[in-house]
């Protein structure tokens, strides 16, 4: 048996996400005659109290789509600096928008209203660029999955009225950070101009993402979805498996987060580990002594058929998913308390 816990991504659709998919009502989405990918679009703009929302191949299109409409060139967006946006998208704020970016320290990835309210330029200076963009992440990929508060989002949201900037939800995982907060998902629609959300992490479908918003501007993410050479055709087979998780697999998180805690507690009693972040989702992040690097860490993981990520020079990540059970959960642990290193 391997377990896989490299990512949320590695998951294969379940039997009834397959029959889902076989049952689709398929069409030409460039004329918008995809009925399922019509649905998917709805139901996620609904969801989130949103008027419309473009499905695209991934949560890079949908994130860099959002950023070149809510920035023109040479004006400026404020991130943290281990923001998915900035370290994961291959460059494409620089080469798709080209806008500069102002990085923050936060709290293990969660940046606050004050930071952010530090960080707007002087729009009378010629020698800044213009702020005109916030992005949060929501779960915190870089941060153990850690969580944004309603409140911290909404605190972000009332600087960025008060000084007119757009405001962006990098919502990868924002269903792991609702099954834990228990939040209204149309409140928290409400406070952003623009949300993407994955349907291929922890929610099981075999590829997509969702951009959200308002009328105009998801038809201008249209046009620049058709750009990047993101336009579907007879995608209603990949929107019905998105349409399957979001309906069945958002109640099977809080599992994954259990079986995430159970994983952070094991790898705390490793004398070779001299940290775990706190784990609040399905992400669990740990740095090694300086004795052991992470690629040998997970090699020796690897030989019990087990699969980690090395994410960074001293750290190493997990990440749960649906196709982790607890028979996999129990053979993690065992290899963990017999490791050898």
């Amino acid at each position: 048996m391997i377990v896989d816990l490299r990512s949320d991504t590695v998951t294969k659709p379940s039997a009834g996400m397959l029959e889902a998919m076989m049952l689709a009502r398929v069409g030409d989405d460039y004329y918008g005659e995809d009925l399922s990918v019509n649905e998917l679009e709805e139901y996620a703009a609904n969801l989130f109290g949103k008027e419309a929302a473009v499905f695209c191949p991934s949560g890079t299109m949908t994130n860099q789509i959002a950023i070149k409409l809510l920035c023109k060139p040479h004006e400026e967006l404020i991130c943290d600096r281990h923001a998915h946006i900035y370290l994961y998208e291959a460059g494409g704020i620089a080469s798709n928008a080209m806008v500069s970016v102002k990085l923050i320290e936060g709290d293990r990835g969660r940046i606050s209203a004050q930071q952010v309210r530090e960080s707007i330029n002087d729009s009378t200076s010629i020698s800044s660029p213009l702020t005109t963009l916030v992005s949060v992440e929501n779960t915190m990929n870089k941060g153990g999955g850690s969580i944004y508060s309603f409140q911290q989002m909404e605190e972000i949201a009332e600087v960025c009225r008060e000084h007119g900037l757009n405001y962006h939800l990098d919502g990868a995982r924002i269903f792991n950070a609702i099954a834990e907060t228990g939040d209204d998902f149309r409140r928290v629609g409400q406070l952003f101009n623009t949300i993407s959300i994955c349907l291929s992490k922890s929610l099981g479908a075999p590829v997509g993402s969702l951009l959200i918003g308002n009328t105009d501007d998801i038809q201008q993410g249209r046009r620049l979805r058709k750009a990047l050479g993101g336009q579907w055709r007879q995608a209603g087979y990949l929107a019905e498996a998105g349409l399957y998780a979001l309906k069945n697999n958002t109640a099977l998180l809080q599992e994954d987060h259990r079986r995430a805690k159970v994983l952070g507690e094991e790898v705390a009693k490793l004398p070779v580990v001299s940290n775990v972040m706190e784990v609040e989702t399905n992400v669990v992040i740990f740095t090694l002594e300086d004795s052991v690097a992470p690629n040998s860490f997970s090699k020796k993981l690897e030989e019990q058929d087990v699969l980690a990520k090395p994410f960074g020079s001293h750290e190493v990540r997990f990440v749960t998913h649906l196709d982790f059970n607890d028979e996999m959960l129990d053979k993690t642990v065992s290899v963990l308390r017999e490791l050898s290193l």
